[in-house]
């Protein structure tokens, strides 16, 4: 089982009719991770997902409910004190954003040994978790460019 932490943006872009190429690409990375049960998020990712959907997105509220429910019957990785603290010290010793930091931290308690997202360095890895865009294109390569990458928030 390899268990892979899914941030929020990808979880929009199964939402997003606006990007079709983004939105089949998250779609069926989540159906084969769900289908898999090697899917991980956290409270974070949930809450995060509940606001841009509603926000960005236009969603109705009670949908954007229904896609937290959803996502909250599979693996949720609880933000507790502890894990706010590490992702406070990876913060300011790794150069990333607090929020970043606790997307990385709730993976790497988790352990996942990926991360899918757009807002980190593809093929960076930080905590032991690799850092993936799944939406880079296959030719494009994994050598990160920089040690890290600020969110875009």
């Amino acid at each position: 089982m390899t268990r892979i932490f899914v941030d929020t943006n990808v979880l929009l872009y199964a939402e997003d009719a606006r990007d079709r190429a983004k939105r089949a690409r998250a779609r069926a990375l989540i159906e084969q991770l769900v289908t898999s049960g090697d899917l991980v998020v956290s409270t974070q990712i949930l809450q995060e997902l509940f606001v841009a959907a509603t926000r960005k997105l236009g969603i109705a509220a009670a949908i954007a409910r229904t896609l937290v429910e959803d996502y909250s019957k599979l693996d949720v990785v609880l933000v507790r004190p502890e894990i706010m603290l590490a992702a406070i010290d990876l913060h300011r010793v790794g150069a990333i954003s607090f929020w970043d930091a606790l997307v990385v931290k709730c993976a790497s308690i988790a352990g996942c040994s990926r991360l899918l997202t757009e807002d980190l360095q593809h093929g960076q890895v930080i905590d032991g978790v690799r850092i993936e865009n799944p939406f880079v294109p296959a030719t494009r390569s994994a050598e990160p460019r920089a040690r890290y990458a600020t969110r875009r928030r």
